[in-house]
């Protein structure tokens, strides 16, 4: 049962090694050795393979003793129980956080401060599940038992909290689709994460009324009075009190 352990997590590293080289521009000059050695990412996978591995075997406390080294050692912090895949590239690394109930799949790219979180303090199923090819740009949070599927992008700092369609992208605080299937989403099925962007949709209401405000005033052929344009009373009253004496004197 050891040796078939040490086969497996010998196996999985080699895979996170060709990650680093096919996927992390700053190793194509570095020999796979000084990869091992060197690469904060690697290490902190290392330690977690041989951290799960135990934990599976039954062994306590040790696993949770080599995942607080590891993340004094990288930055990183990985809970031995979270179930990761092969070729995982951890770029940088520093502030990335795994939580226990994660799985991420095969050749997924986590970039610096990324955090795949729980929400609140309920038990079982509470952190992300990250499909096969995905990409998680450097700081975005991925929260909640939320699934991000194969081939995915999620940009920087975006703050995800519902699933993400296979193959989309994925930005903004909520995060929102911006893409899929390399298309901008278009029409009322496109709203897959029922993340709608409130700002922007009063941002463009906003925008309407006032074009439309526009070409009503234009069609009355001339300006208004102060007080007849949209809001003008309100102005004219206001600039009516500010005609008036300083109630600070002088």
């Amino acid at each position: 049962m050891a040796l078939g352990l040490v086969r497996r997590i010998a196996v999985e590293v080699r895979r996170d090694l060709e990650a680093a080289e096919l996927r992390d521009p700053a190793a194509r000059d570095a020999s796979r050795v000084l990869i091992l050695f060197t690469w904060p990412g690697v290490h902190a996978l290392l330690m977690h393979r041989v951290a799960h591995a135990l934990r599976g075997a039954g062994v306590p406390a040790l696993p949770h003793l080599i995942a607080h080294f590891a993340r004094r050692r990288t930055g990183i912090e990985i809970h031995p129980s979270a179930v990761i895949g092969r070729g995982l590239l951890i770029d940088h690394g520093s502030g990335v956080v795994i939580g226990e109930t994660a799985e991420i799949g095969d050749d997924v790219t986590l970039y610096q401060g990324v955090t795949l979180g729980g929400t609140g303090f309920s038990q079982g199923k509470r952190h992300p599940t990250v499909g096969n090819g995905v990409v998680i740009g450097s700081g975005a949070k991925l929260l909640g038992p939320i699934t991000v599927g194969d081939g995915a992008k999620i940009g920087a700092n975006s703050v995800v909290i519902h699933n993400v369609p296979a193959r989309s992208t994925v930005v903004g605080n909520p995060g929102h689709p911006v893409r899929v299937e390399g298309k901008r989403p278009t029409g009322p099925d496109a709203d897959w994460a029922h993340l709608p962007d409130p700002v922007a949709d009063a941002m463009d209401a906003l925008s309407a009324r006032i074009a439309e405000l526009e070409r009503q005033i234009e069609r009355l052929g001339g300006t208004p009075a102060p007080g007849d344009e949209p809001g003008g009373e309100a102005r004219a009253s206001l600039r009516a009190r500010g005609s008036g004496p300083s109630p600070a004197g002088g």
